[in-house]
């Protein structure tokens, strides 16, 4: 599968890098307005490649996209420290209609991947720019912060986070929320499981596990001044699924019908993810207080998208 990456920056290139090493793409080409920042990456991480999986890794401009099966658009302005997401929105709205753009004139079929942030917004921003289904232009969404629960929630389990079945629900970002009641650790309940291990989930582990998820992005953020790594992987993992038909559960953005009342708003459920893109939507049980921070979550973004106009 020939897959497309628009933005050579940390994040594209993190995507391209782990694209490379999982085997998750027979080509891959980088795009972006610095045309040398491009080359530079694609070069850079071709030199992997004889370490791991065959693939073939390039740069150039919109027609180079020709014959993409699917585009990660990762263009954008970078997230400044102790900025939210959401405060990103006005100045990285502008350089998507011109990305689209161009993606469309030499890929008109390409599924679309969104990495940029506040990913949520800038999804449905995609799918009204592109004309697209909504099952094929995808946010990454909470994926990360799925990821982030579930390694947490299995280091206080004491194991591995893949026996983790957990996930982060609305927006990827402030108002996300943590679906503890539906959370699962093999076949058992967290907490039934945890009583079992030893390490029973009190209040203030929720506690401290709900900041290490939440404020995850902001401390990276101020230690180093971007987050990549594991967006890039988890990019990585959305492209493997399609690429696969695997028909794998994620959470990823996609403009929903209807979630908890608020219709057609763009955020993360778990989805059914295959070679057509979103293949079905799950609802997971939600605790009472849950479901009200879903709700609102779900207000505040379908709010900040129509505000955009």
């Amino acid at each position: 599968m020939k897959v497309g990456i628009v933005g050579a920056g940390m994040v594209g290139s993190a995507a391209g890098y782990a694209l490379a090493l999982r085997g998750g793409a027979s080509e891959v080409v980088l795009v972006d307005r610095n045309a040398a920042l491009a080359v530079a990456q694609a070069e850079d991480i071709a030199h992997a490649v004889p370490f791991a999986h065959p693939c073939r890794i390039g740069a150039g401009d919109y027609a180079a996209l020709e014959g993409a099966d699917l585009v990660i658009l990762a263009a954008g302005v970078a997230q400044k420290p102790g900025e939210s997401r959401l405060s990103l929105l006005a100045r990285n709205a502008e350089v998507f209609a011109q990305v689209i753009e161009g993606v469309q004139r030499a890929a008109p079929e390409a599924m679309l991947l969104v990495a940029s942030n506040p990913v949520d917004v800038m999804t449905d921003v995609a799918l009204r720019a592109s004309g697209l289904p909504p099952s094929r232009v995808i946010g990454s969404g909470t994926i990360l912060d799925t990821a982030r629960f579930r390694s947490l929630l299995g280091g206080h389990l004491g194991v591995a986070p893949q026996s983790v079945h957990a996930y982060v629900l609305g927006e990827h970002g402030d108002s996300e929320v943590l679906a503890w009641a539906s959370a699962r650790a093999g076949s058992e309940p967290v907490a039934r499981f945890a009583v079992q291990v030893g390490a029973a989930i009190t209040q203030s582990v929720r506690e401290r596990i709900d900041a290490g998820v939440r404020r995850a992005a902001y401390r990276i953020i101020e230690g180093k001044g971007a987050t990549w790594y594991g967006i890039g992987a988890g990019l990585a993992r959305i492209v493997q699924a399609v690429r696969d038909d695997q028909r794998a559960v994620l959470s990823v953005s996609t403009v929903t019908p209807e979630v908890e009342g608020v219709r057609d708003v763009a955020l993360s459920l778990p989805r059914v993810v295959g070679r057509a893109g979103v293949l079905a939507t799950l609802t997971p049980e939600l605790a009472g207080d849950e479901a009200a921070a879903l709700r609102q979550s779900a207000e505040m973004l379908k709010q900040t998208a129509e505000a955009l106009g």
